[in-house]
């Protein structure tokens, strides 16, 4: 839908319908805009994205990520509408990941049951006590709030393969925005990381595994999610998790945010930026394999996850974090190495998002 141009004289209307008065300004684009035509132009930059991407084929089982979260909320909501509008043939299903953190994934589960039900969507919850026999709060009592969000991203990527594996689902859908992935772009910027600057921007990863990962939303604007949260009067919780008030993210984000405020197509720019970046053919990129251990996807002989779940339940939390310090030092990275098979591992910085 392109936007017409307005009338002259009189009160300012909407710039595309141009017969309502508008009822917000798009964070995206600024266009005045009526929430009639926002429902509309909303809906269908998602669906032709999905189209254009060729994200899936009928008769898919596609499993919805789902936190009880806006972003989710409005995934599950927004995908349902246009499986349906579109007929697009897919078996929808939620898939929530309980982390165990009291006081906060327990009360946005029950929105998650909520929206199930809101929906009609199918729900599938896999928590890490049952997985790995640990709750984040036990992790956090043990580790501290420095690298807590180490541990919950690595466990909570895998946990959702898993719970897709259980579905026997063909695709797994998240709820990363454009924010989210411009955010990503700078992040692995920062810490020189090749390997995730080279696939973050991708619309679909994860097709040489088990489970391809799909983005709907990754040219959808964070404040055009809200906003359409609000409109549509969608159930969702809101409260940010209470171990990631210092995550490193925190600070991409707001820088971020800080350049939208300037130029509302920064966000996009960067992900065009990342889109465009070309790795010199010298660049040696990690093999995937699979982990000894648990059988899942790695580049090493043990993977992320059975490495800090090895450290947790012999007594040694900070293994495979980093360099540790202290009188266990030398036995640590000995440990590390012949889990690894490599020199040393080096953990991502607290409040990665491992897209």
């Amino acid at each position: 839908m392109e936007a017409a141009k307005p009338k002259s004289g009189g009160a300012r209307l909407c710039s595309f319908c141009n017969l309502r008065k508008p009822a917000l300004k798009r964070p995206k684009t600024l266009h005045q805009i009526c929430r009639e035509c926002f429902y509309d132009v909303f809906e269908d930059e998602i669906h032709n994205c999905i189209v254009e991407n060729q994200l899936f084929k009928r008769g898919e089982r596609v499993a919805i990520g789902a936190s009880g979260g806006k972003d989710s909320t409005v995934l599950a909501y927004v995908l349902s509408e246009l499986n349906r509008r579109h007929n697009y043939g897919l078996d929808l299903f939620l898939l929530s990941i309980d982390e165990g953190i009291t006081g906060y994934r327990d009360d946005s589960l029950e929105t998650v049951k909520r929206n199930e039900l809101q929906y009609g969507l199918p729900l599938k919850v896999v928590s890490y006590k049952d997985l790995y026999g640990w709750t984040m709060d036990e992790i956090v009592k043990m580790i501290g709030l420095k690298n807590n969000c180490t541990f919950c991203g690595v466990f909570r990527r895998q946990a959702l393969d898993r719970g897709a594996a259980m579905l026997k689902v063909d695709k797994l859908v998240t709820g990363h925005n454009a924010d989210d992935i411009a955010e990503t772009v700078l992040l692995n910027i920062l810490r020189g990381d090749i390997a995730r600057l080279s696939r973050c921007t991708s619309i679909t990863t994860g097709e040489d595994g088990p489970i391809p990962r799909c983005k709907p939303f990754k040219y959808t604007y964070e404040k055009e999610i809200v906003m359409y949260a609000y409109f549509k009067r969608l159930d969702y919780f809101s409260t940010e998790c209470i171990y990631s008030p210092n995550a490193y993210r925190g600070f991409a984000r707001e820088f971020i945010k800080d350049l939208e405020r300037i130029r509302p197509r920064a966000i996009l720019d960067i992900i065009k930026s990342g889109e465009n970046f070309r790795i010199a053919t010298s660049t040696k990129m990690p093999e995937q394999g699979t982990c000894e251990r648990c059988g899942y996807i790695s580049s090493q002989k043990w993977c992320k996850a059975c490495v800090l779940l090895d450290g947790l339940n012999r007594g040694l939390p900070k293994l495979g974090i980093g360099r540790s310090r202290g009188h266990d030092n030398d036995e640590s990275i000995k440990d590390v190495k012949h889990m690894t098979g490599s020199k040393e591992v080096q953990g991502k910085p607290c409040g990665t998002l491992d897209f």
